[in-house]
């Protein structure tokens, strides 16, 4: 079995990537699911024996969480030796199982992919990319996002442009699904005569 990277900087397109694999029938590993599943569960009391005051209902409130660490480092940290394990665990039983099934290919879907050295634990690495405009405003389109908050993501995020020269494959989406279908196809046909290379 093969093990796809799929990573991209915000607003690049690449959850709808995620979703044209899914429907070309590769399993999909979706790591921020994965995050938000043990925030509702498991990780919840941890989190909140660190972090008082961040869960509700037994469940860890993002934004809640997010304005205790995001300005430091050493708790930012701690989150992670709470989360990164319970993590490994997930991503483990998605592969088991992705290899019992018999798939000749997986991907895993890693916001932050080069970021954490996840590039180590794949066999190739998709980068979604976009021009820098539609990136931007795919992001402000969501209402969600200040320029601001986009511009401190961006900044601790690796350049699109590095990202890309890393990558074995490189997905644009910038002129619509039909080119990401046909480039997905290409990609996993391709994949299967690489040679196996995580550690």
């Amino acid at each position: 079995m093969r093990i796809l990277g799929l990573t991209g900087s915000i607003g690049m397109g690449k959850s709808t990537t995620a979703k044209l694999f899914s429907e070309a029938g590769v399993p999909v590993y979706d790591a921020d699911a994965a995050v938000h599943k043990i925030y509702e569960g498991e990780a919840a009391p941890a989190i909140e024996a660190a972090f008082p005051g961040t869960t509700v209902d037994g469940k860890v409130d993002r934004a809640k969480l997010s304005a205790k660490v995001v300005h430091d480092p050493a708790a930012i940290k701690q989150l992670e030796q709470i989360v990164h394990p319970m993590l490994g665990a997930s991503r483990k039983k998605f592969l088991d199982d992705a290899e019992q099934s018999g798939a000749p290919v997986v991907v895993m879907d890693i916001p932050l992919l080069f970021e954490t050295g996840g590039e180590k634990r794949v066999d190739a690495v998709v980068v979604v990319t976009t021009d820098p405009k539609t990136q931007r405003e795919r992001i402000l389109a969501r209402g969600t996002m200040t320029q601001e908050a986009l511009d401190a993501i961006l900044a601790r995020q690796l350049p699109d442009a590095e990202k890309r020269t890393r990558a074995d494959f490189v997905v644009d989406t910038s002129h619509g699904l039909d080119p990401v279908r046909s480039r997905i196809r290409d990609i996993l046909a391709e994949v299967v005569k690489m040679p196996q290379r995580r550690t």
